[in-house]
């Protein structure tokens, strides 16, 4: 089996950054489903087919972090959206909480990439139209993590 195979949008030219996405949306996946701790996670998920080509330190960042503050980055995302969490597809609320955690966590990343970087992950692996709903979560929370930028970058 080859790495074209085992993605489900092979035709993207995928970056070690957006790997690192990739196998990050994987392990929170496996943890909202078992509840493992993030250590067993991360290490099923570096065992995994292809993650040699990922950014592993961005990976473990991106993991690590968004499991340690999953309680504080709902509690951010829940007043944006129009269920509760729990009603979320696993992928959703996987995609809410990594993004949600890169805008807050890493302003270097501008925020256009990290909705960009979701929406991208959510097509490849979430439902037909979720990507349209992460995409209008995340835009929002843009607005309040980031709002310099974002009145910045609406002036261009």
């Amino acid at each position: 089996m080859n790495d074209k195979t085992t993605h489900a949008n092979p035709s993207k030219n995928r970056t070690p950054r957006h790997r690192a996405r990739e196998f990050a949306l994987q392990g929170l996946y496996q943890w909202l489903l078992n509840n493992e701790p993030s250590s067993t996670v991360a290490n099923n998920i570096r065992n995994a087919h292809g993650f040699d080509k990922a950014d592993g330190e961005f990976f473990s960042a991106l993991l690590n972090g968004t499991i340690s503050t999953s309680l504080e980055l709902r509690e951010t995302i829940a007043p944006l959206i129009d269920r509760g969490i729990g009603e979320l597809s696993p992928i959703e609320h996987g995609v809410l909480l990594l993004g949600a955690y890169e805008l807050k966590n890493h302003p270097e990343i501008p925020y256009r990439v990290v909705i960009n970087e979701a929406v991208e992950l959510t097509k490849s692996f979430g439902g037909i139209d979720g990507h349209k709903y992460v995409n209008g979560v995340l835009d929002k929370l843009a607005g309040k993590l980031r709002p310099e930028e974002v009145v910045a970058d609406a002036r261009r």
